[in-house]
């Protein structure tokens, strides 16, 4: 056998002496500050059992999907689910896909044309980084939720009076590696005043179950032309979707390559998907995001209260980032707080740009406020020594 190309030896060398090669490791008994379960969803036994008793009910237990959704992978269990998710999300159609990356590469690589242009945040995720690469359109980054560098952008792209060409404006409502969000009502005003179509990564979100039809605030209506939602996170289960037009989902069934090309997500993921968005689950979600919520104001709370607020990523989202530069200086404070029973991970450089490196919080509604509180002080103390 050929021995280890030298190329790519001397790049993991170099990630490990900037103390920046990723590894494995197992899950943690600790405190979980870091998964995205916010809800605690992916522990949940009742819709884990029910989704089983669904597939018995119906005869289609079974291991896998065994084939792409268009071939033998198909079912009315994937049809009846996307309804249902659609409605949830009042949305139109949706499409389900194996997961938020591959819908966003799907999307990105197969919607954008090659006389259009995607303009997406200068933080925005991999996977739409990736899924742009792919494709054909010419893209170009603006500042991060700055509405006004946007409008520049728009106005300079659109100069160039080419009337074959679509512009597309791609932003997330909550950034995975900061925590912030956009003032989305600003965006979508950009993107009508412009004709622009926007599309939103809302992976990191928390559904507002107050509110069945989510375009309401704006009209009958929804103006946004694109969403993806994610399944894995606050839902704890597999999976994404892209919601949008009926057209939409008939354009990616078509030509999204990973959908076409891949073996559809197993029986047991729709099922739990299915009853994770049913109307009988609305009143338990309602509790639970409300104790998720009482976490997120407790934490900011403490981070104030404790002189931490300048060192922190404002959010009122579950995901809140402690700046702490160099990545052996915050693997150190992350492995100190670790070994005080809290897991907690750092984010390393290149992942975000040197001198951002951060720990990472995630707030789930299961954690106590005497576990946020506890872990803050620790933070507290190890800095001030």
């Amino acid at each position: 056998m050929a021995g280890f190309p030298k190329k790519l030896h001397q790049k993991l060398q170099e990630r490990s002496t900037k103390d920046a090669l990723r590894e494995l490791a197992p899950t943690s008994p600790k405190v979980d500050f870091v998964s995205n379960d916010y809800l605690g969803m992916a522990k949940d036994e009742v819709i884990l059992k029910n989704a089983y008793q669904l597939l018995l009910n119906r005869g289609k237990l079974r291991n896998g999907a065994t084939g792409s959704r268009l071939l033998s992978g198909n079912s009315a269990l994937f049809l009846e689910t996307e309804e249902e998710v659609a409605s949830f999300y009042g949305s139109e159609a949706a499409l389900i896909f194996n997961s938020g990356y591959a819908a966003n590469l799907g999307f990105f690589a197969s919607v954008p044309q090659r006389t259009d242009v995607v303009l997406y945040d200068e933080f925005i995720h991999a996977s739409i980084r990736d899924g742009i690469v792919m494709g054909n359109a010419k893209s170009y980054k603006y500042e991060h939720n700055n509405v006004e560098d946007l409008k520049d952008l728009i106005n300079r792209v659109q100069s160039a009076n080419n009337p074959d060409m679509e512009c597309y404006v791609v932003t997330e409502a909550v950034f995975s590696m900061d925590g912030d969000s956009p003032d989305m009502v600003a965006f979508i005003k950009v993107c009508k005043d412009f004709g622009c179509h926007l599309i939103v990564d809302e992976a990191h979100t928390i559904k507002r179950l107050d509110q069945k039809q989510k375009a309401i605030e704006h009209g009958n209506e929804d103006p946004i032309f694109a969403r993806l939602v994610t399944f894995g996170k606050a839902i704890g289960v597999q999976g994404a979707a892209i919601l949008g037009s009926a057209h939409l989902k008939s354009y990616l069934i078509n030509f999204a390559r990973s959908f076409v090309y891949t073996t559809a997500i197993p029986p047991m993921s729709i099922a739990s998907i299915l009853l994770a968005h049913t109307d009988d689950q609305i009143e338990r979600m309602k509790v639970i995001t409300a104790l998720l919520q009482k976490n997120i104001q407790y934490f900011n709370h403490q981070t104030e209260a404790l002189g931490l607020s300048d060192i922190f990523i404002p959010s009122s989202s579950p995901i809140h980032c402690c700046i702490i530069p160099g990545n052996k200086k915050v693997k150190e404070m992350a492995v100190l707080i670790q070994n005080s029973g809290f897991d907690i991970r750092p984010i390393l450089a290149p992942t975000i740009p040197e001198g951002q490196e951060r720990l990472r919080f995630c707030l789930h509604s299961y954690n106590t406020q005497e576990e946020i509180k506890e872990v803050l002080s620790i933070l507290s103390k190890a800095l001030n020594t």
